[in-house]
């Protein structure tokens, strides 16, 4: 389901929508005002941070790259990341390695979907308790919206602690 956007999406939209179709995943897919952060997107299509996912390239030392996917109020602890992707040492994705890995998405708006780049995901357990997340669409005006068990199961997510809580408003705003 399209949510009547003003300009034609371009980049890997069409192939993402043609995925979720595919697998019967329903979904929205939101224009917005440009944005480049995860937080300044949720806050574009009007959703909680904590339900639009992440997307963060990392690369293992033994070559092995991988998409993790957590809130956009969290980042990815590296630590954690590397225990979980059984790693002696985990590094974030230079922006020419995305450009590589994604070469159709802006630099930082990969969607939660590894299947479109040959790239497995492991998201956070925090992503598990969401009914639904929103993720950029690969490009910083366009993000989707998906049932997330559809999503989880299609995309075939392997869950794992990954994430350290960022979210900066004091803890009487968090609820």
């Amino acid at each position: 389901m399209l949510s009547n956007p003003t300009t034609t999406p371009t980049g890997p939209l069409p192939l993402l929508k043609t995925w979720l179709a595919e697998r019967a995943i329903e979904h929205e897919v939101h224009e917005h005002a440009r944005t480049v952060t995860a937080r300044a997107a949720a806050n574009a299509e009007g959703v909680d941070p904590r339900t639009f996912a992440k997307v963060v390239g990392v690369r293992t030392d033994d070559d092995r790259t991988f998409l993790l996917i957590v809130d956009a109020t969290d980042h990815v602890d590296l630590v954690k990341a590397r225990q979980a992707l059984f790693a002696s040492d985990v590094r974030l994705l230079t922006e020419a390695d995305l450009a590589a890995l994604a070469p159709d998405c802006e630099v930082g708006a990969i969607p939660a979907v590894g299947a479109l780049f040959n790239v497995p995901m492991v998201a956070d357990y925090a992503i598990h308790e969401d009914r639904d997340i929103s993720f950029n669409a690969g490009s910083h005006r366009f993000s989707v919206r998906v049932d997330r068990a559809a999503w989880e199961q299609a995309a075939e997510v392997r869950y794992a602690d990954l994430a350290t809580e960022s979210d900066t408003r004091p803890a009487w705003a968090r609820s």
